[in-house]
């Protein structure tokens, strides 16, 4: 099963997002919970979680790229 990493603006009144790091390679496990990516925003770096357990399959968006909010940025296969 494939989830989505996307970028969320849960509440935060934001547009977009700048990938400003991701703290996990493809191929490499993820544990639900852990923080796998940080992200640039007009306010502050959003932490993004894994949303499931398994091993991060596609970075879809790269350290440096912005996109909007409600973008999926990864995948993780478990």
């Amino acid at each position: 099963m494939v989830t989505k990493v996307v970028l969320s603006g849960s509440g935060m009144g934001i547009e977009e997002g700048t990938i400003a790091r991701w703290l996990k390679s493809v191929g490499d496990e993820v544990t639900e919970g852990e923080i796998i990516v940080e992200v640039e925003t007009a306010k502050a770096v959003q932490e993004i979680e894994a949303l499931a357990s398994g091993v991060l399959s596609r970075i879809l968006v790269q350290e440096g790229e912005t996109v909007p909010i409600n973008t999926e940025i990864g995948e993780i296969e478990g």
